[in-house]
Parts: structure tokens; C-alpha cells; sequence
């Protein structure tokens, strides 16, 4: 086992993969509306770039190739080569000048985003101490955090109307003549968003091809068992604990990512239409609830290999279910709700379903196909997430219009999240991984 030290430096060089995914995502959403108006989108267009972006399909898709390469080929494997491929994403999106060319920047980044959360999560938890695997997984999702927050503040400031537009519009001159359009321009900003995530990807892959491969891995690999693609979905489907536990994990999963992807890419078009503030206000908001979810992720770290995991899972549910409750009572068409909403979701996202989704998703296989179901579960949230993309698009209407029955919705699909998290919660805090695996599996995996 790495010392404390060591952990702890792997986990933020493989945490950097997190601060990709969120970013990516939030790239999309913080500059949607100058997307939409640059190449006359519709509410219909942009369900499709949700659909097959790092929030849904393009993730989905990736994590079920990237988990089970994660468990044949090696943690090492996936951060040798991926963050290329995610590379090549941001690079076509920033190039973009049409709705197919954005498309397909989209999804290469999304299928990138897919194969690297699997491999990262495993990863992370396979080389912390017993006493701070939840504390590592925190730290991950701190990353999480961090990547919108920084994200959403490029957005502001080279946004129209922000501190560093006026040299955003050279730029675009520039490159691009002085006969642009307005929306031509205006879309610039959101390119050099998407490159500030070149730069991180490039590092973030400098430091991950450096790592030493888990020692979880090597020992199962020299243990001499097979670890074919195959042979490995054979074992996880045949074994009814494993299939158990990722009926479990994948629904507490789901039902919150339901919601928090609609949020994830959406939310600065939803504050922007249906709260009827500006696009720089809207990331400012976004930008400001970010910055909790990292306060309150950190104090979860502190906490969460100290404190029975169901209080935590169950507090953040319940601010979760009230964040939206707002919505139906207070409404987003007032400040004052707008902001009630943000702090709380805020709030619920430092200590979401997604931290232990990462932790017990870690926990709860045998090394032998650890990724490889986290990858699975990963491609069945994300792919359905896509779909509930689509027809969130639909129930919102142009206009914002539908939202309030998307909110009951979405308190329906949190209240899931919560009684199935409550009765299913795993035992699992500050025990060795092969501890784990004896107890849930015996001797026979």
C-alpha cells in the first residue's frame, strides 16, 4: 500500500480527470445560448448535444469500453492514451462552425470523459489506506467541483459584457476578419473556454502516464486468473451478489444523475429562460453554487471516514428534495428563490449520491472486474440519462414554460435515490478492500 503521502499525490493527478469530465460539461452549458444563437439552434438541437456529450451518451458509451480496457489492459492503460482522445474532442469543438462539427466534438469528448471515470475511481480508492479511501474519493469529487467553478469564471470574464471581452473581439477579428458577426464573436468566448481544457488535459495527462500501475491490478493479474473482456461480463453476470449490487448502485445512481445532469448542462440556460436573468449573471450564480460544492465536498472529507456513510448519504438527499421544493412553491421567477435554489443545490451536491456511487462503486467488486462494472453502471446511467435529456427538452418547452412539472419529476426520482440509498447502504467504512471482497464474495472470485 502507498504511504499517505503518495495517495494523496496520485489521487489529485488522477483527479484531474473529474475536473475534465464536470468541466467539459459545464463548458457546453456556460456557453449554450452562444452556440444556440452563432448557428441558430433550437431547444431540440441542444437536447442532442446533451444527448451525446460527456453528461450523457458520449460518457456512456466510453466507460463501458474504458472499464472493462481498465481491467484487462491496466489503471495505467486508460491514463497512457485517453486524455489524447479527449484532446482531439476539445480541439474539434473549438474549431466548430457548424451544428455536425459541434456534434461530433461533443461526443469524442464524452466517449473520452467515459473511459477515464472507471479507471480513475477504481484507481484511487485501489491506492489509498483504509482510513482515507473516502477521504481520496472527496478529494476526487472536490476536483469535480473545482473544474465548473474555474470553468464558469473563464466563461464570465470572456463572455459578452465581461472584464476581458474586448479582447476576446480582437481575437476573433483577427482570426476570423472584421466582417464577423455578432454572434460569430460572441461564440469565441466559449472556444477559448474549451481551450483552457486542452491545457489541463494536456497536463493532467503528463502527470497520469507517470503513475505506477495499482498493485491491486499486477496482483490479480499475476494471480494468473483470466481477464479477458468476456470472460470478465461471463463472471459479473453469473455471480448474484455482483449483479445485485449493480442493480443497487446503478439505481441510486440514476435517479440523482437524472436530475444532476439535466442540471449539469442546462442549468445557466434554465436560470437565463426560466429565471429570466442574463447569461453572465446565470454563470455567476452557477459559479457561486459551484464554489459550495467544493466548500461542503471538503468537509465531507473530513467526515465521511469518521461518520456512519448512511447520515451523510441521507442529509444530502433531503437538501436535494428541498432544493426543489423551492421550485414548486417559491419558484426561479424571483431572485429570491433563484438564489435559495442555488445555495441548496449547492449544498446537496458536496455530499451527493455521487460521492458514494465512486466509493462503494470501488468497494463493493472484486479487483478482478472492478472497472469494468463501474463501467457498466456508468454506460447505464449515462445512456438513459441522454434519453431523459431529450425529453426534458420537451416537458421544459422553448420557454421554460414546463418547468415546474419537471420539477416534481425531479423531487420524485430523488425521493428513489434516497429509500433505496437508506435500505441498501453497504457496511464498508475503513475496511481493506480484500476484506470487502472475502465478505461479499468469499473465496470463489
Amino acid at each position: 500500500m502507498a504511504n499517505n503521502k503518495g495517495s494523496l499525490r496520485s489521487t489529485i493527478a488522477v483527479s484531474l480527470t473529474n475536473y475534465l469530465d464536470a468541466g467539459a460539461i459545464v463548458a457546453g452549458a456556460s456557453g449554450l445560448t452562444l452556440w444556440q444563437n452563432y448557428l441558430g439552434l433550437s431547444e431540440v438541437h441542444l437536447g442532442w448535444l446533451n444527448f451525446i456529450s460527456a453528461n450523457c451518451l458520449g460518457a456512456a458509451l466510453g466507460a463501458i469500453i474504458g472499464g472493462f480496457l481498465a481491467d484487462k489492459y491496466g489503471r495505467k492503460f486508460i491514463f497512457t492514451y485517453n486524455l489524447l482522445v479527449y484532446m482531439l474532442g476539445v480541439l474539434t469543438v473549438m474549431f466548430s462552425v457548424n451544428f455536425p462539427m459541434l456534434l461530433c466534438g461533443f461526443l469524442i469528448t464524452g466517449i473520452s470523459v467515459g473511459v477515464g471515470v472507471p479507471a480513475s475511481w477504481t484507481y484511487i480508492s485501489e491506492s489509498s489506506e483504509v482510513n482515507n479511501r473516502g477521504r481520496n474519493i472527496c478529494i476526487s469529487q472536490m476536483s469535480w467541483g473545482f473544474g465548473p467553478m474555474c470553468i464558469l469564471l473563464l466563461g464570465m470574464l470572456f463572455a459578452p459584457g465581461g472584464y476581458l471581452f474586448s479582447w476576446v473581439e480582437s481575437l476573433a477579428h483577427t482570426i476570423g476578419g472584421a466582417d464577423l458577426t455578432v454572434n460569430a464573436v460572441n461564440v469565441f468566448s466559449s472556444r477559448i473556454v474549451f481551450f483552457s481544457l486542452f491545457i489541463v488535459a494536456f497536463i493532467a495527462w503528463n502527470l497520469q502516464r507517470g503513475l505506477q500501475e495499482s498493485a491491486e491490478f499486477v496482483a490479480t493479474k499475476n494471480s494468473g486468473q483470466k481477464a479477458g473482456l468476456m470472460d470478465n461480463i461471463k463472471v459479473l453476470f453469473q455471480n448474484s451478489i455482483a449483479v445485485k449490487t449493480v442493480c443497487f448502485l446503478a439505481t441510486i445512481y440514476l435517479t440523482w444523475n437524472l436530475v444532476a445532469s439535466v442540471m449539469g448542462f442546462f442549468q445557466p440556460h434554465i436560470y437565463e429562460t426560466a429565471g429570466g436573468v442574463s447569461n453572465e449573471q446565470a454563470n455567476w450564480m452557477n459559479c457561486i453554487q459551484w464554489a459550495i460544492i467544493v466548500g461542503v465536498t471538503f468537509i465531507v472529507s473530513k467526515l465521511i471516514d469518521k461518520v456512519k456513510h448512511k447520515a451523510i448519504y441521507i442529509f444530502g438527499l433531503l437538501v436535494a428534495i428541498c432544493a426543489w421544493v423551492v421550485i414548486v412553491t417559491i419558484g426561479v421567477n424571483g431572485r429570491a428563490g433563484l438564489w435559495l435554489f442555488a445555495i441548496l443545490w449547492g449544498v446537496q451536491g458536496g455530499s451527493s449520491p455521487q460521492i458514494f456511487y465512486a466509493l462503494w462503486g470501488s468497494e463493493l467488486f472484486p479487483a478482478k472486474f472492478r472497472a469494468g462494472a463501474q463501467g457498466l453502471m456508468f454506460f447505464i446511467v449515462r445512456g438513459l440519462s441522454a434519453v431523459w435529456g431529450l425529453i426534458f427538452t420537451i416537458i421544459y418547452g422553448e420557454n421554460g414554460e414546463g418547468f415546474t412539472v419537471a420539477a416534481f419529476c425531479m423531487i420524485a426520482l430523488l425521493a428513489i435515490s434516497l429509500i433505496v440509498g437508506i435500505i441498501g447502504c453497504p457496511n464498508t467504512r475503513c475496511k481493506p478492500l480484500d476484506q470487502i471482497t472475502r465478505e461479499r464474495y468469499g473465496d470463489t472470485v
